[in-house]
């Protein structure tokens, strides 16, 4: 597959294997080979964080009601998880990363890209230093993780992905044709469920039918993200791994515990999450300029509504004003609600730009966290 004169890079993307899941199998013998969902309870309206493998054949997925899942798999164990515990295993996972690596770009808890084309252990073949991290990684923490090999990231995270749990699968050039025109539209970068319905009333079902269609049509159907697809269709994909990549929202949901109809039921939900996202800008000094609702109803469908404020704040009054004004206009349809979210974006700190009321302020990168 022509390269267009990309420098080759020698990228790895790991993945770990049902990473809650594996954990409490590891530390809980009692779970191991049984079906084991982590998250909220089937009977507290609960969602699944993850599932172990054991359970996937029955459909259970991350996101899934935990209710749904307790349907297509009444003998599954449910626990609620230990987020805290969760993220001392990543630390671990994250130091042998980057014993390899300075080019270590976390996705979340269980997954980063690694550029190795120059590595602190002088390994010159990108396979050879996956083998060596899922070595350590298991030697260290007794879990199983996927490596993708390849000379950029697109390649490499789907081929993480292609021979899961526990597997290694490298896409060379000369094999990146044949892996691309063979992969599924949905593993394309970008493809979403309401992008892949699109294909799917195009008949393209794989790379091969994506590579049919040409950059003008793939910029008239998906804008922007046209383009990206054109390139993906050709194994092409010049983004570098970015251990400084920008983290730019704070946020904070919660499932119900039953579906709401009234704003003055919602408004404190929404209060409490607020002041949660509010208790981690203040300390550390940041105001947000966006603050953005989620809405999920009890048929499942999602809305988001956004509000720019005139100038950068954290004042609970005012950003919870701003957000009973978007859940007013959200919910006026009069559909019961199961599930709001708050997250706060476009953060500021002091610095040279003048903002509102006199004070001055400076944009400023914040890392993204999810405090489920």
């Amino acid at each position: 597959m022509k390269q267009e004169q990309q420098k080759l890079r020698k990228i790895i993307h790991i993945d770990m294997d049902a990473f809650f899941a594996s954990i409490e199998q590891r530390d809980q013998p009692r779970l191991r080979n049984k079906p084991l969902v982590v998250g909220g309870s089937p009977w507290s309206r609960g969602v699944v964080a993850t599932c172990s493998y054991e359970a996937r054949p029955y459909g259970i997925h991350s996101a899934m009601s935990s209710y749904e899942a307790y349907r297509r798999c009444p003998e599954a164990i449910f626990i609620k998880g230990n987020m805290e515990k969760y993220k001392e295993v990543s630390r671990e996972i994250m130091n042998i990363f980057h014993d390899c690596t300075d080019l270590v770009e976390p996705l979340s808890l269980d997954e980063a890209y690694l550029d190795v084309t120059e590595n602190h252990w002088n390994i010159p073949s990108a396979t050879l230093a996956a083998k060596e991290i899922r070595r350590m990684i298991y030697q260290t923490t007794g879990l199983t993780a996927s490596a993708g090999v390849s000379y950029n990231k697109f390649l490499a995270k789907a081929a993480s992905d292609y021979n899961k749990p526990d597997g290694l699968t490298v896409i060379t050039p000369d094999r990146a044709e044949a892996f691309v025109k063979a992969l599924p539209i949905g593993d394309f970068r970008g493809v979403g469920k309401v992008t892949k319905r699109k294909f799917d009333s195009l008949g393209i079902q794989t790379g091969e039918g994506l590579q049919q269609l040409s950059e003008e049509r793939l910029v008239e159907l998906f804008h922007k993200q046209g383009h990206v697809f054109y390139r993906q269709a050709r194994g092409l994909d010049e983004r570098p791994v970015n251990p400084e990549r920008e983290r730019k929202s704070l946020g904070k949901e919660t499932t119900l515990s039953q579906d709401l109809l009234l704003v003055q039921d919602m408004l404190p939900v929404i209060e409490e999450l607020l002041d949660q996202v509010l208790a981690r800008l203040r300390k550390d000094g940041i105001r947000t300029k966006c603050i953005v609702l989620k809405i999920k109803f009890a048929d499942f469908q999602q809305i988001t509504r956004r509000s720019t404020l005139e100038h950068p704040s954290n004042d609970h009054a005012e950003l919870l004003e701003a957000l009973r004004s978007l859940l007013e206009e959200g919910t006026s349809g009069g559909d019961p609600v199961r599930l709001l979210g708050v997250t706060a974006s476009e953060f500021y700190g002091p610095g040279e730009v003048t903002g509102g009321r006199g004070k001055v302020y400076k944009t400023v990168n914040y890392e993204q966290l999810r405090l489920f």
